[in-house]
Parts: structure tokens; sequence; C-alpha cells
């Protein structure tokens, strides 16, 4: 692949700051693309997407051009460990100051969205709980657009019921059958299941047994109009620098192969969480950029949906594989660090007040 894309000068950077008015920045730090070939039911692109239509609209994605946003990811963009990166903080004044719109997105369903912009807040970053998309947030949205009224049963953890409880959504399972048990000494073991449950909804459960895997297989395959929800099928996570971890698409693998059902996929690469981000904000996916480091989650994520991508190289990606011929996906610009575009801020008008 013959590779165009160069390091983008301060023209370029000032042109991107003046076209983009809303910036999102992803908070992940885990990969969503690299299923096994060998298994077809993780493999990317295999499972149906939801997409988000506002009330009255007549398709997805149909927005006024008047406003601008920009979307980034965190995780090697806005912080490296427990520190911010340098400028990071600054650049983000900065947008705001330009009344740009900034958002954060996270395909960790297991932290809610309160707790993210906590987090980002305490690191000096302030960010509301609007500004902030996690997948958990995407299931509750969807089902909320669906009318739905049943009773959801969660293979997950305590940020996804928090954000499926937020739209008044009875939760069963999650944290509350942590260390449940089949009693296998009856004759008979069953898992009796609640008959109101209408939706299944899987996020990464790092207390995941067999009590739950059976809970919900009985649901979907009980009960053919109970739906699958996936928050999202990331293969792996980061929780430690010493190794990689099994990541969400574990738990839904295991649940597409005992119940022979198909989930519907909320987070990245679905459109779901930009289709609503922009519906509800009213911004226009032309004036949008998704922010990363990474090429296979962050910047294939933004290209798929048509939206603008920066690669930064503070996080996993270096300048090498970027600009390698064997790299597939290109972003539309890519600058070294995101206080890189710092330098941007003496071209700019000073017809309002820089923070």
């Amino acid at each position: 692949m013959v590779v165009s894309i160069k390091k983008a000068t301060d023209q370029e950077k000032l042109a991107a700051f003046q076209n983009y008015d809303a910036w999102v920045f992803d908070l992940d730090g885990a990969p969503w693309s690299h299923y096994s070939n060998s298994c077809r039911v993780v493999r990317h692109g295999y499972f149906p997407r939801a997409t988000f239509r506002p009330p009255g609209a007549s398709a997805p994605g149909v927005i006024a051009n008047s406003l601008i946003s920009g979307i980034a990811r965190c995780a090697g963009t806005i912080w490296k460990g427990s520190g911010l990166v340098p400028g990071a903080k600054e650049f983000i004044e900065l947008l705001r100051s330009y009344q740009k719109k900034v958002f954060f997105v996270t395909n960790n369903a297991t932290k809610s969205r309160v707790t993210n912009a906590t987090k980002l807040t305490g690191l000096g970053i302030a960010a509301t709980t609007a500004e902030v998309y996690t997948s958990s947030f995407a299931a509750a949205a969807y089902l909320k657009t669906t009318g739905f009224r049943k009773k959801a049963y969660v293979v997950g953890e305590k940020g996804l019921v928090d954000e499926l409880s937020a739209a008044g959504i009875t939760c069963v399972g999650g944290p509350e059958h942590v260390g449940k048990e089949v009693d296998w000494t009856e004759p008979e073991p069953q898992v009796e299941i609640d008959p109101e449950i209408g939706a299944v909804v899987v996020g990464l459960d790092r207390y995941i047994n067999y009590y739950k895997l059976q809970y919900a297989t009985t649901c979907l395959v009980n009960n053919s109009s109970c739906m699958f929800i996936a928050c999202n099928t990331d293969s792996r996570g980061h929780f430690s620098s010493s190794q990689e971890w099994a990541g969400a698409g574990t738990m839904v693998a295991a649940i597409i192969g005992s119940s022979e059902r198909e989930p519907m996929l909320l987070g990245k690469p679905a459109s779901f969480i930009l289709d609503h981000l922009c519906a509800t904000h009213q911004i226009s996916r032309d004036k949008c950029v998704v922010v990363g480091d990474r090429l296979d989650t962050d910047i294939l994520w933004g290209n798929q949906n048509g939206v603008a991508t920066c690669c930064v190289l503070t996080g996993v990606t270096s300048e090498a594989q970027l600009l390698s011929p064997e790299n597939k996906v290109q972003p539309k610009l890519y600058v070294d660090s995101l206080g890189d575009f710092l330098t941007v801020k003496p071209l700019l008008p000073t017809s309002c007040t820089i923070m």
C-alpha cells in the first residue's frame, strides 16, 4: 500500500482546528479487531450493528451543518499511566475557549459515564457526563429507543448496571450474581429464570461464572423474542502492563456458542455511538474528528463511520508502523502528541479569551 500521509504542519493543524468543532477523544486501551480468523462468531464485522435514529429523523446522521465536533481516545492520547500527556489539558482548554465540542468515548462497559467524567476531572480535565460515551450507555440508550419495558439480564459489572438503571431499566444479575453457583447435588439441577427478562446485555465481566452463562443462555434459548445485546466484542484488554487480558468478546462468544444467537453490537466499531452523539448534540459528521493512538481501533472506527481521524504517537502506534507500506489504516493527519496542536495558538484570532 502506498502511504501518502505526512506529519501535520502548523497550517494543517490550524485548518483542522478551524474546521472541526467536535473533537472526540477515545478512552480505550484495548484492541477490538484482533479476533481469531478461525472463530467466525467473534470475527470483526460479523455482528449486526445498531444505528441510532432520533425521533422524527428520516435517517441516522441527517444533521444541520452549523456545528462541529471532535472525539478522542484518552489512554495513550490524553493520559499515559497516571499522568496527563504534556499539553493535553491546555489543548482541550483551547478547544473549549473557541466553543469547540469535546467528547470522550470508551468501549469499556465496567465504568459508568459518571465514573469516567470524575476520573477526567480529577486529572484536571473538566468533563460532564453528557460529554462521555461508554458502550454501557450505548446499550441503555438503544434499549430506550426501542421502547423496552421488560427486565434486562446483565452479564457485566456495576458500570453497566448503573447505566441501564439510569435509563429506567430493571436489571437482574450483574454484581448480584457474583459467586452464584448451580446446585449440582440436585437430581435435576436448573437455574430459575425471571419470566420478565426481555434482554440479555453482555459487557466485560471479570467475575464471570457458569451460573451467569447458564442464566443468559436459558433466557435466549427459551424466548426467541429476548434481545441479545453486546456492549462490545473487544478480544483483549490491558489491565496491567505485564500482559493482555481476556476482553468482553470472550463473554459474548461464550453466549453465542451456547445460545446459537447473534448479538446486536452497540459499541465500537458499530456506528451507534457516533449516530447518537451527532444526533443528540446536533453535529454533522463532516465536522467531527476522532483522535486516538491506535490504528486498529480509533482510526479504523472513525474511517469506517465517515468522520475525519487524527493519530497521535504517544500511545501504541509508532511513526514507523504508521508509515509502513504494510499499514492499511491511514488517518487524515497525525501528530507526535496532542500538545503539538498548541502551536496553532498564535495563529488563531484573538476575538475570544484563551483559557
